[in-house]
């Protein structure tokens, strides 16, 4: 089978990494407007994967053949299915409750928590400096939150959950690097996804009314194809090292999405708590790529 060839292009790397998380704001946006339409939430995440799946089956399955199939490691790969979509399944019910941005910035944790993941899943070693990045990361997301707040919303505890699972999905996507091709982790992920959902979803089906909502039911599968793909291709163009700081770009997206679309704008600590865990994040990302250098 032929192989996309990489290319030395960072600067289009990193402008289509910035596309594919415009591209992934588009799914939390039309999450988060469908379940304010009155969709159910498991109905939500049913066309999110289930759009997905097909388009992904139509496309890769000519290119891959049977190879599409084929996995070294089921197990794992029902596992981080299912991880996936819990993690999707409580991101799509704190959506409903909370602005994009207090989400956005609560995923942010994520690769701090996928550091701490990988101490006994990976058996990769963490330092003291990162396990201080960690905890300051981990400080910033009770900035935003403030959990002993009076105000303080319970659909918190989803996005929470959201980020915990994410990680697991993420650090086991890890595991299956070198093992199971791209294509077929991402056929996997978004068929487990899709056929474990059908049942609750299909039993008790409500379609869109408003146009806006017809428009957000049919992207919002598209947006996920759409924003992986991209993701691919720009990681064809740069190393992942040089793209992974932009991942906070969304953050930008997610606000503007937040306060134009649903009128609700960003709060001081949603703000502040965001900055705390992006320079954590970043300190993360910069001590790895600096212990990489070294043992090379």
């Amino acid at each position: 089978m032929s192989v996309e060839p990489v290319e030395d292009s960072v600067l289009k790397g990193i402008i289509l990494m910035m596309l594919a998380f415009l591209v992934f704001t588009g799914i939390d946006t039309s999450a988060k407007w469908l379940s304010l339409a009155g969709l159910a939430t498991l109905q939500v995440v049913f066309v999110r994967y289930a759009v997905h799946a097909l388009i992904s089956l139509m496309i890769v399955l000519p290119q891959e053949g049977r190879a599409l199939f084929h996995t070294e490691n089921m197990k794992l790969e029902v596992l981080r299915g299912l991880f996936l979509l819990g993690s999707t399944v409580c991101n799509f019910t704190a959506v409903k409750y909370l602005s994009l941005t207090l989400t956005t910035t609560i995923f942010f944790a994520g690769p701090l928590v996928v550091c701490a993941l990988s101490i006994p899943i990976l058996g990769e070693k963490v330092g003291p400096r990162r396990w201080a990045a960690i905890i300051v990361g981990f400080l910033g997301v009770l900035v935003a939150t403030q959990p002993w707040g009076e105000d303080v919303h319970w659909a918190i505890v989803f996005s929470l959950c959201a980020v915990t699972m994410a990680s697991f999905y993420m650090v086991l996507t890890r595991r299956l690097a070198g093992v199971d091709s791209a294509a077929t982790q991402q056929f996997y992920s978004a068929w487990i996804a899709t056929i474990l959902i059908a049942p609750f979803a299909l039993s008790n089906w409500t379609w869109p009314e408003e146009p806006a909502s017809w428009v957000a039911f049919c992207l919002i599968g598209f947006f996920g194809w759409g924003g992986h793909q991209l993701l691919l291709v720009a990681h064809r163009c740069a190393p992942a090292s040089t793209l992974a700081p932009f991942v906070y770009v969304q953050i930008i997206y997610m606000t503007a999405s937040s306060w134009i679309i649903f009128n609700q704008p960003p709060e001081t600590r949603h703000i502040a708590g965001a900055a705390i865990i992006v320079f954590s994040g970043l300190y993360v990302w910069m001590r790895e790529r600096t212990l990489e250098a070294e043992q090379d």
